[in-house]
This record gives C-alpha cells, structure tokens and sequence, in this order.
C-alpha cells in the first residue's frame, strides 16, 4: 500500500508540471504577453525554457528516471517563478489575496518535492 500511495504521490506532484508546462505551450502568445506586460526580460524565450523544464523535469518526477535532480530543478523554477510572478506584496484586496495563495501553494509545493529528493 505504501509503495502504491508513493508512486501515486509521484504521479500528481510530476503531473502537476507537465499539465502547465503543457497549457503553457497552448497558450504561449498570450502568456508570453502577460510576461512581458509584467515586465519580464525575454518572454519568450523565457517562457519557452520554463515550459520545457516543468514538462521534461515533470516528466522525470512522475517516472522515477532522475528524480531527485528533476525535483531540485523544479525547486528552483518553482521559488524563483514565485518571488517573480506571485509579487502579492505589490498589490492590494482581492488580488494581493489570490496572489498570496498561490505563493504559499507553490511552498507546500516545494515540500513535496523535497520528499521527491529524499526518496
């Protein structure tokens, strides 16, 4: 049973990255735009890197093939995709809130992949 929750762990947790990372390439000339309206050097290429490691390192989590180097990529993307995009300091109401939340849902994020190192 343990193995099976693990492996099932491992499969949302991965998952997760390949299914934006995916929605990312859908929709990369609008988000490209939102990046760059936020101020972000290079969107695109940005963008495109970005997308690429959350599906291949996603990838990597879900089917054990390098999995604590693909967790420890993914920790970085995730902090510092968080401190540049999530600037929930910078706003205020509703937004600041929403903004937030997802800060703090990308750190429990985090933990899971810091038991997706330790594994």
């Amino acid at each position: 049973m343990t193995t099976f929750l693990q492996h099932l762990g491992f499969i949302l947790l991965g998952g997760v990255f390949v299914w934006a990372g995916l929605e990312h390439f859908l929709r990369f000339r609008a988000i490209a735009g939102q990046l760059g309206e936020h101020g972000f050097p290079a969107p695109v290429p940005l963008l495109a890197a970005g997308s690429l490691l959350e599906v291949t390192a996603g990838l990597c989590v879900v089917l054990g093939f390098y999995r604590s180097y693909a967790a420890a990529a993914l920790i970085v993307f995730t902090v510092a995709a968080s401190a540049l995009a999530l600037d929930f300091w910078r706003h205020s109401g509703p937004q600041r809130q929403g903004l937030r939340s997802a800060f703090i849902i990308n750190f429990a994020v985090v933990g899971g992949l810091l038991l997706a190192m330790a594994r």
